[in-house]
């Protein structure tokens, strides 16, 4: 059972980020702040869900959070930036982006840049912890997931409405024989 809070006494925003590993499309991050008293049966980290219990859970997040954001930073700003900066920048976007300012961050990861004024505590694994993490990961995963399906219509060849821009065998071959397109990201290992 995922945790509610990590400090009953602070209001708490959930962050995590989405796309690091991809060869192509931004990375994106959510932030969302729950109810201190906030349940949910399914819940959790979003690689252990099917895509319909995400797109479930992303109308229940919406709905019951007290706010949430994403954001993303570009496959350009990535290749400029390095991917690492381009997550913190992506999760400070989205704590920009939120209506209620949080009183504590509960970051996913071993990592993280400070953001201004708002203490935060890293936490490995924390989509599997807690719940806010955990609702920040479904956010971010059903948004990039939807953005790469919209853009392989535009360039079906590489799969990305299946592999959302991962480095599949079938994407990197796609790569080496049609090249790369103006969303991949030109500073990572492409084949």
């Amino acid at each position: 059972m995922l945790k509610s809070f990590y400090n009953a006494n602070v209001l708490e925003a959930g962050l995590d980020e989405v796309g690091r590993g991809c060869l192509a499309g931004p990375v994106v991050a959510a932030a969302v702040i729950l109810p201190g008293d906030y349940t949910h049966p399914i819940l959790n980290d979003s690689k252990q869900l099917s895509r319909a219990q995400r797109e479930t859970l992303r109308i229940a997040i919406e709905r019951d959070a007290l706010a949430w954001a994403v954001a993303e930073v570009s496959h350009e700003d990535i290749d400029r930036i390095n991917i690492l900066k381009a997550s913190f920048l992506a999760m400070h976007r989205a704590v920009d982006a939120l209506t209620i300012r949080p009183e504590h961050l509960l970051v996913d990861g071993n990592r993280f840049v400070p953001y201004p004024m708002i203490p935060h505590t890293c936490i490995i694994k924390g989509d599997a912890h807690y719940l806010s993490i955990a609702a920040a990961s479904v956010l971010a995963k059903t948004y990039r997931d939807d953005l790469m399906e919209r853009l392989s219509a535009e360039f079906p060849a590489y799969g990305w409405a299946q592999n959302v821009g991962y480095p599949t065998p079938a994407h990197r071959e796609a790569i080496r024989q049609l090249g790369p397109t103006k969303y991949h990201r030109m500073s990572f290992r492409l084949t």
